[in-house]
């Protein structure tokens, strides 16, 4: 019966594997983005205000859509790979991770 539903879950999960990956990628880029930030701002502290403002700009349109545009799918690739007996178990413990994480770093 466990091993019944488990395969169903995964089966329900399957068609949105691109979703779910996004959420992982928006997740994690919400959490650590201010990280991210801070050491881009910590490297770039010496140059003119114009030249600091282009950079935070570049890294927040081009650099957070960019790695969103390449590890959406590659983590969608990875999800797929799974059977249907641990695809559905694994995204909730992802969800789950991704909320311990967010409670670690005090954004819950």
């Amino acid at each position: 019966m466990l091993e019944s539903w488990l395969i169903q879950s995964s089966q329900w999960v399957r068609p949105h594997l691109m979703t779910v990956a996004l959420m992982v990628v928006a997740t994690l880029l919400v959490l650590y983005g201010n990280n991210i930030n801070a050491v881009v701002k910590r490297n770039i502290n010496h140059y003119p205000f114009i030249v600091r403002i282009i950079i935070f700009i570049l890294l927040c349109a081009f650099g957070y859509g960019l790695l969103t545009n390449l590890l959406t799918p590659f983590i969608a690739s990875q999800l797929a790979q799974l059977s249907n007996l641990y695809l559905g178990p694994v995204v909730v413990l992802m969800t789950i991770a991704l909320g311990v994480l967010a409670e670690r770093k005090r954004q819950v």
